[in-house]
């Protein structure tokens, strides 16, 4: 069986029954694809060819090729992924990746913004538009709630309760959850939302559409964010995830739990979230040696 063959049962298995994003498969499919293409390269393109050596010999391409450990690493996770699966479904008993060790990595930490930068950046919309009202609840909505990109876009009207001050997110896996909206961003909501009628639509229409009714992309709102990052004077890069890692690391500044915050995140393992707890020690350190006498 050609591996390429096997790449593409998988993939419309991470679709069709474990609901993946389509961003996320994609992400698999690019990765996968490096790999068999190397490997018919190698004159190794059956599934019973791939061995140690032929993983191996395709991390150090990679390596060579520039690509990053972190980057490698999920090229290498894609991988195992993909073995997992072909042993599952009764194609090989033993996955050769396994061996592999990992290359090593850097603990790269998230860079929140402060409280105040967030605030400014909401605020730079202008509120006298219809487009100014909606960009102002995408901001305040994707911090206040901690949304990922993909989440915060999908939303539709059913999704929202507007009385109780919450929406309901679906994230990896399409598993839901409900996060709350808070008062000033419910504020914005409910102007944007009125502005453009959305009440007197359906519950499957889309709470953030473009001006042609069709749903934003992923690069319309990282270029809101950007735009809004420079009228605020945010400086360094400003990116949508970023809102993210602030929500995170503002809630166990301001003393929530871990377990709470990896809730409203969507995180299915703790271990992701705890970083940011090392985050909220590296900012009230810099905070006491910038403002204790005896730092």
């Amino acid at each position: 069986m050609l591996i390429s063959d096997v790449v593409d049962g998988f993939l419309a298995h991470l679709k069709g029954e474990r609901g993946l994003s389509v961003n996320t498969v994609q992400a698999y499919g690019r990765d996968l694809a490096k790999f068999t293409a190397y490997a018919e390269h190698q004159g190794q393109g059956q599934l019973e060819d791939i061995s140690l050596p032929l993983v191996s010999g395709w991390m150090t391409e990679l390596r060579s090729d520039g690509l990053s450990p972190r980057s490698a690493t999920r090229h290498l996770s894609a991988l195992r992924s993909l073995m997992k699966f072909v042993i599952n479904e009764g194609e090989l008993t033993t996955d050769p990746s396994i061996l592999m060790e990992s290359p090593k990595l850097g603990r790269r930490l998230p860079r929140p913004l402060s409280v105040a930068q967030v605030l400014s950046l909401i605020e730079q919309p202008d509120p006298q538009t219809a487009r100014g009202r909606r960009d102002r609840a995408l901001l305040s909505l994707c911090y206040a709630a901690g949304l990922r990109v993909s989440e915060l876009l999908s939303l539709t009207l059913g999704d929202l309760d507007l009385k109780r001050g919450l929406a309901a997110a679906f994230g990896k896996g399409k598993k839901r959850r409900l996060v709350p909206i808070g008062e000033v961003t419910l504020a914005h909501l409910t102007a944007h939302l009125a502005s453009v009628r959305a009440l007197d639509m359906g519950p499957d229409a889309l709470v953030f559409p473009s001006r042609g009714g069709r749903p934003l992309t992923r690069q319309m709102f990282w270029k809101l964010v950007r735009k809004a990052a420079l009228a605020a004077g945010v400086p360094g890069a400003v990116h949508p995830h970023r809102l993210r890692h602030s929500f995170a690391t503002h809630l166990l500044a301001g003393g929530a739990d871990l377990r709470s915050v990896q809730t409203l995140l969507g995180h299915s393992d703790v271990s992701t979230t705890e970083v940011y707890t090392q985050v909220t020690r590296d900012l009230l350190r810099q905070t006491h040696q910038r403002s204790h006498p005896r730092a």
